[in-house]
């Protein structure tokens, strides 16, 4: 993601998961900087059009701190959102699986992915990593 990406449409993919409120541009870029201002913290991805330039696909892993497993790391994935326009390519399977790469190249002793029972469904057949939970919610 970078801090340019407001005008690339990212909220707007966002909203096939719930309502967005668009914060406007200030706010957004301060939440931004406030996200990269904690490093090795969050991860967020973004698939871009070429043609378009525009935001068709997003999502999220954050890195939590344990006191468990010798101070280990979970990671969480979070807000996978593809535009309704682009659904069916895989397109969210491929963050997913990207994120998963950098939960576990980050250390972490496991990655939970909290979705919906019909998108377990549908991820359920793909391989994913070993220690990927998909816990519905």
């Amino acid at each position: 993601m970078a801090s340019t990406d407001y005008y690339r449409g990212h909220l707007p993919v966002l909203e096939v998961l719930t309502i967005v409120t668009d914060p406007g541009e200030t706010a957004w870029v301060a939440q931004f900087n406030a996200m990269r201002a904690a490093p090795h913290t969050y991860h967020v991805l973004v698939i871009v059009n070429k043609t378009t330039d525009r935001i068709v696909a997003v999502g999220t892993v954050f890195m939590e701190r344990k006191f468990l497993r010798g101070l280990g790391t979970v990671g969480h994935i979070e807000d996978i959102a593809v535009d309704k326009k682009q659904q069916g390519k895989k397109l969210g399977l491929r963050i997913i699986e990207a994120l998963t790469y950098i939960s576990e190249n980050s250390g972490a002793y496991k990655t939970i992915l909290n979705c919906s029972e019909d998108n377990i469904r549908e991820l359920c057949p793909f391989t994913l990593r070993s220690f990927l939970l998909l816990t519905p919610v």
